[in-house]
């Protein structure tokens, strides 16, 4: 039902848009392992299917033949054994003319990159369907979905091949919002507040699955102890087996986000051919779009920067919290996570973590500063002092600066974003305003720019009033977040 679907607004309104189109559709949704897709397409159509069926995982092609035979049994009763899956798609054809009720027809293949085995020739027979049958009808809504990303994007969504061009729509799931990760956890009873939210957004994102481990009886940090640093907890293992489920060759895309972890703000397409040792070729073009459509990473152009310095940065929140804690071997000890609380590790990844939070909402960070009416070019940028300083150079600019957030807008203006996490309201120091300053000085002698700099605080729950406070020109609170 869609009272069940958490957020999707835009997804369910596409999809109820192309079952009522009067032409046939051919609908390819992707994205990450867990993230829904199949509870989408079943929720939304449940009781709607003329036809539905799941692909199995590492099965050949007789079993998937025969996985087609029993799920075309439960519409039919004059359902054959097919030997092939032109035969199959062929007895799919018939039940439809002969048996199928009036109105849309649905066809729901899910896990469609599993049927796809081994000389099965399932593609071309999926192709041959779809172009000499369900096309030249104007009732057949084909939706097929799959998690491995590689065979999605490279079989359909961007195929030159069988598929070439065939899918009328392309659709990707992305991981839930803050907000709508609220909406999750009061949808099953639980009395997390914001920040509670906010830290379990840190640690694992807004992959439902993930969400759906999560018991209500349990605080945030319980169930991150329960999950991932207790033996046998249900996501120890998740890190290797999303990378293998979703890419072909997982080594590349592991050995690339390795590499990404260790720098922040990103790196260039060069620097990560040498740091995780990649050949400067297609495959890594491919790898890192597959990558970025999976929201593992974000592309950007730092500014006053051209396209060949675009850099890639780690924006998964799950995959970074799994480098900094879960490869520890003491990490079963018991009470692990509790214990990390109270380091400075603990505390220098919040501050990192929140970051990240931001920049996967930056959406929400641009109405909260009621500049979604502009034009806004979200990027960073960075400065580094000649290795050789000569004794001319200003006393500014002998000092490195980096601005991880910054907001370029059309109405002459440049935010200049601080996100900065807290437990309690953050409070801006003598020390911390004489750096701002600095770095906001650094910035416009580097840059030149004319536009007017506009100092933002993002932070949990605000800032601390005091002198330096009232200097910001705007704060942006975690509610704003949730919006």
């Amino acid at each position: 039902m869609k009272d069940n679907i958490i957020g999707r607004k835009e997804e369910i309104v596409k999809l109820e848009k192309y079952l009522a189109s009067g032409k046939s559709e051919f609908v390819a949704i992707y994205g990450r392992r867990r993230v829904g897709k199949t509870f989408l397409v079943k929720e939304l159509f449940e009781g709607k299917f003329a036809f539905r069926m799941t692909g199995k995982e590492n099965a050949n092609t007789k079993e998937q033949l025969e996985n087609f035979h029993y799920a075309l049994s439960n519409y039919t009763e004059n359902a054959e054994m097919p030997k092939t899956w032109t035969q199959a798609f062929h007895l799919l054809e018939k039940y439809i003319e002969h048996e199928a009720e009036e109105g849309p027809k649905i066809l729901f293949f899910d896990e469609l990159p599993w049927f796809d085995t081994r000389g099965s020739k399932f593609v071309s027979a999926l192709e041959h369907f779809w172009n000499d049958w369900a096309a030249y009808r104007n009732d057949i809504k084909l939706i097929v979905c799959g998690s491995a990303t590689t065979w999605m994007l490279n079989k359909v969504v961007n195929s030159k091949g069988g598929l070439h061009n065939r899918a009328t729509h392309t659709m990707l799931l992305s991981p839930f919002t803050l907000g709508e990760t609220e909406q999750y956890f009061k949808s099953q009873g639980f009395l997390y507040e914001r920040q509670e939210i906010t830290e379990s957004y840190m640690a694992v994102g807004g992959v439902a699955y993930y969400l759906s481990l999560f018991e209500r009886d349990k605080s945030v940090a319980q169930n991150i102890e329960s999950l991932c640093f207790t033996r046998g907890g249900e996501m120890v293992n998740e890190f290797e087996i999303i990378f293998k489920s979703l890419f072909k060759k997982a080594d590349n895309h592991i050995a690339v986000v390795t590499a990404l972890e260790k720098k922040g703000m990103g790196m260039t397409r060069q620097e990560i051919i040498e740091a995780a040792h990649q050949t400067n070729n297609g495959n890594l073009t491919r790898l890192l779009k597959e990558l970025e459509e999976c929201s593992f990473i974000r592309s950007y152009i730092p500014f006053k920067k051209s396209k060949k310095d675009m850099l890639y940065q780690l924006i998964d929140q799950f995959t970074l919290f799994h480098f900094r804690f879960m490869g520890d071997s003491g990490s079963y000890l018991k009470g692990y996570w509790q214990k990390m609380q109270a380091t400075a590790l603990y505390e220098s990844w919040c501050g990192y973590a929140f970051e990240i939070v931001c920049l996967n909402h930056l959406d929400q960070i641009v109405q909260a500063l009621g500049i979604d009416g502009t034009i806004n070019k979200p990027c960073s940028w960075f400065y580094r002092p000649p290795k050789t300083v000569s004794e001319d150079l200003e006393e500014d600019l002998k000092h490195g600066a980096q601005i991880d957030l910054l907001i370029d807008r059309s109405d002459k203006c440049i935010s200049i974003c601080e996100m900065k996490y807290s437990n309690d309201e953050y409070e801006i120091t003598k020390s911390y305003d004489s750096q701002l300053a600095r770095r906001m000085r650094i910035f416009r002698k580097v840059t030149k720019t004319r536009k007017s700099l506009l100092p933002v605080f993002i932070t949990p729950n605000g800032l601390l009033d005091n002198m330096y406070s009232r200097k910001v020109s705007r704060e942006v609170k975690g509610d704003a977040l949730f919006g």
